[in-house]
């Protein structure tokens, strides 16, 4: 394993250890709303302290995108992307549906990947080239030949600005002849569910970073596309993302086409 995959792992095991110590004690914590409906709690920044400790301990110079804690850019290769709690409402409501999210990028390009899920014990890793693994066993995205029946999962918009009646045009886009669609919450699990063949396809707008580096690289070395909604490669800057077994991702992108083309 690289040292470098494993210092991600370890991080984000110290991580889910604070959120795990804390989840029967909600109640305790310090909540504070970031924007409507986007909670960030004691918890978070904590985890996320753990996470930028163990990563420094071991490389002090490289750069750190953290949700709570922001860019600490330096001149290295390398950048660390940190969502210590992928899941936050989920987590304070006590549903079991949340992650640390660790991604790292060497000279811009997702180069080493975690996702743990602590509620059950999960560990999602993969590194560029060389496949990607759930508890050490080797996983790959669904073998379905189209979108007819596949189970998609999906994020519903709920910030302030973001455009539902948008969301709601792909939403029905995507739904007709399919095994139905799910909003669990916590897009870096929706990812390494479509990685894992749990889920056959996902789409979400206007997610950050944090929330989906380690996803897409676990998708990608699961034999998985992603892309955004024209199938390019924006989905890192603008947050608009698609990702899915091959096959699904091309009528998925079929289907979204008409609906955006209508926004136009």
């Amino acid at each position: 394993m690289h040292p470098m995959l494993n210092t991600a792992i370890t991080a984000a095991r110290k991580a889910g250890d604070i959120i795990s110590r804390y989840a029967d004690r909600i109640d305790q914590l310090n909540i504070k709303e970031k924007e409507q409906s986007d909670f960030v709690s004691q918890v978070d920044e904590m985890a996320e302290q753990a996470i930028i400790e163990t990563i420094r301990t071991a490389y002090k110079d490289h750069s750190i995108l953290a949700e709570e804690s922001g860019h600490d850019k330096t001149d290295s290769a390398f950048e660390w992307v940190i969502d210590p709690l992928d899941g936050t409402t989920n987590y304070l409501y006590g549903i079991p549906q949340y992650g640390v999210s660790i991604a790292l990028k060497r000279d811009g390009k997702l180069y080493q990947s975690v996702i743990y899920a602590p509620y059950n014990g999960d560990l999602f890793t993969a590194s560029k080239g060389q496949g990607a693994t759930l508890n050490n066993r080797r996983i790959r995205v669904s073998g379905r030949s189209s979108i007819a029946n596949a189970l998609l999962v999906t994020g519903i918009p709920y910030k302030t600005g973001q455009d539902m009646d948008l969301y709601l045009k792909t939403l029905k886009a995507m739904a007709p002849k399919t095994a139905g669609i799910r909003r669990p919450g916590a897009a870096c699990l929706d990812l390494a569910y479509v990685a894992a063949g749990r889920y056959d396809g996902f789409w979400e707008f206007d997610l950050n970073q944090w929330d989906i580096a380690a996803g897409v690289l676990l998708v990608q070395e699961a034999g998985g596309l992603v892309g955004d909604f024209q199938s390019g490669d924006t989905f890192m800057e603008n947050g608009n993302i698609v990702a899915a077994s091959p096959k699904v991702f091309r009528d998925m992108i079929k289907r979204l086409h008409p609906a955006l083309k209508s926004e136009d």
